[in-house]
């Protein structure tokens, strides 16, 4: 039997409500990539190139430090991974994410959600950064298509 993660980094909510969908659909444990230290919405102002959003996303090694880890990774075969796009590309708490466990023998599905971004860049950037890992292709998806996409990703 399959066992599956739903990791997924959410600012606003939008993100986890689509985590917790897929989540259902697919029978998997959530887990939020969350930052040690919290945004706040001033955190979180893109429109600030001083934000701590802004600085982040314009240095490519930053790597923040996550709240909590996952327990037992070495249990899942399956890790949807499920973010926001910023600036194109996946948020840097997720990297800190990919960068923490060892993802070998395990497939590795991306999703997003976006107010205007399309995912072929942001999942093109995950292949590019993280060549070894085995990645299914990914989808922008919404709280509504999250569900049913995951379950076709998984072909139930």
């Amino acid at each position: 039997m399959r066992k599956i993660l739903v990791a997924y980094f959410s600012a606003s909510g939008v993100t986890a409500k689509a985590a917790q969908a897929i989540g259902e659909a697919v029978g998997g444990d959530l887990y939020e990539i969350a930052p040690a230290q919290p945004y706040t919405a001033a955190d979180l102002n893109w429109n600030n190139q001083q934000s701590r959003s802004s600085l982040e996303m314009n240095d490519p090694a930053c790597r923040p430090a996550l709240a909590t880890q996952v327990e037992h990774m070495d249990q899942y075969d399956t890790v949807f991974v499920g973010f926001p796009i910023w600036w194109g590309v996946e948020p840097r708490a997720v990297d800190t994410f990919l960068e923490s466990y060892d993802f070998a023998g395990k497939t590795l599905v991306p999703f997003a959600t976006s107010g205007g971004s399309a995912m072929p860049y942001a999942e093109n950037h995950l292949r590019t950064q993280y060549p070894a890992l085995s990645w299914n292709e990914g989808k922008l998806v919404t709280s509504r298509t999250a569900g049913a996409w995951a379950s076709t990703v998984l072909g139930e």
